[in-house]
C-alpha cells in the first residue's frame, strides 16, 4: 500500500504543487498545502485506491484545501491580470495578452474548469470528480467558456 501511494506521489505531486503555486505563490504555502493533500489521503487510502482516478480524488481534496487557506488569508495584492500574465518573450505572440485578458474575464467556475481541463490536462471525468460537478456541468462551463472567449477574441480587430 506504501508504494502504492509514493507512486501516486511521484506521479501527481508535481501537478498539484503547480496548482496549489497557481493561487497561493511559490511560498511556502504551497508546499504545505501539498502535503496536507496526503496527509488527508493518507487518513484513508482506501478510498484514493477506489476512486476511478487517484488523481482526481486527490485534485479534489487539493481544491477544499486551497479554498479553505484562500479564505484564511487576506486578499492578495496581485490582481488576476498578474496571475495570468507570462514573462514577455522576444517570439511571443501578441495575441496571447488578449487571450489572458478575456481569460480573467471568464465567470470563476467557467475559468476553474477551463485552466483544470488546459493546465493539467484532465479529463471531463477526472473534472467532475475533482470539482464534485456532474459531468454534464463539466462539459456546459467548458462550452460556455469557449463560447465566450470565441465571442470576446472575435470582437477583437487584432485577431
Amino acid at each position: 500500500m506504501q508504494k502504492r501511494l509514493e507512486d501516486i506521489y511521484r506521479e501527481t505531486g508535481p501537478d498539484l504543487l503547480a496548482y496549489f503555486r497557481r493561487f497561493h505563490g511559490p511560498a511556502p504555502v504551497a508546499d504545505d498545502l501539498l502535503q496536507d493533500t496526503f496527509l488527508r489521503a493518507l487518513r484513508k487510502p482506501d478510498r484514493v485506491f477506489a476512486a476511478a482516478s487517484p488523481r482526481a480524488y486527490l485534485f479534489g481534496i487539493a481544491r477544499h484545501l486551497s479554498i479553505d487557506a484562500l479564505r484564511r488569508r487576506p486578499p492578495p495584492t496581485e490582481t488576476l491580470t498578474d496571475a495570468f500574465a507570462a514573462e514577455p518573450r522576444a517570439d511571443a505572440d501578441p495575441r496571447l495578452d488578449t487571450l489572458r485578458q478575456a481569460i480573467t474575464r471568464l465567470p470563476a467556475e467557467q475559468r476553474e474548469v477551463l485552466e483544470l481541463r488546459l493546465r493539467h490536462e484532465m479529463s471531463y471525468e477526472e473534472l467532475a470528480v475533482a470539482l464534485e460537478i456532474p459531468i454534464g456541468t463539466v462539459r456546459s462551463r467548458l462550452h460556455f467558456a469557449l463560447r465566450r472567449l470565441r465571442e470576446s477574441l472575435s470582437r477583437d480587430p487584432q485577431i
